[in-house]
């Protein structure tokens, strides 16, 4: 277990490293057994983090995203929390005024995470497949640049089914209606 906890720190700290040095302007922390993010990261990328656009902590086991990692990572355009054990977001998370796509796929969002309604230039929401059985139609429909908000695999209710053109200037996509047989 400490030779595989170990290997899987050396592989966040390869590409953390690989980051900072080739000034690259994303962090690919996918599929690496995180629980957390490392604190020790912000320390390591603290000279680089206004340059990181595009943050992957996909297929992780993260279940909380801290409003430290939102305000250090400020200029972040996407960020990709796909297969986590996520159901909620920092409130903070509104201050990423540059923030134009997030995947939440694959996560345990009961309900819409709504802090991202007033994220300004969010133009992509995935929420396929998590718990979600209401959506703030309201606030989404305000949602200036939203143009695709995924909400497939979700038990929402039929309230959202009625949100058409020109209601919602969006392109939302729900599973189809069939009942889902029980095995």
């Amino acid at each position: 277990l400490h030779k595989r906890m170990g290997e899987a720190v050396a592989r966040v700290a390869r590409k953390v490293n690989d980051t900072v040095e080739n000034k690259k302007d994303s962090l690919d922390l996918a599929n690496c057994k995180l629980m957390t993010f490392p604190v020790g990261v912000y320390k390591a990328m603290r000279s680089v983090t206004e340059g990181i656009h595009r943050i992957s902590l996909a297929n992780n086991e993260l279940k909380s995203i801290t409003s430290r990692f939102v305000t250090t990572f400020s200029q972040l355009t996407e960020l990709n929390l796909a297969g986590n054990y996520l159901h909620r977001l920092p409130e903070e998370i509104t201050s990423l005024l540059h923030l134009r796509a997030i995947d939440l796929s694959r996560n345990r969002f009961r309900r819409f995470p709504e802090p991202l309604a007033t994220v300004p230039a969010l133009e992509t929401i995935d929420l396929e497949e998590n718990e979600i059985a209401e959506v703030p139609t309201d606030k989404l429909a305000s949602m200036a640049f939203l143009r695709s908000l995924n909400l497939r695999a979700n038990p929402v209710g039929p309230e959202v089914r009625l949100l058409v053109r020109p209601l919602i200037p969006f392109d939302l996509l729900l599973s189809p209606e069939e009942p889902i047989p029980k095995a």
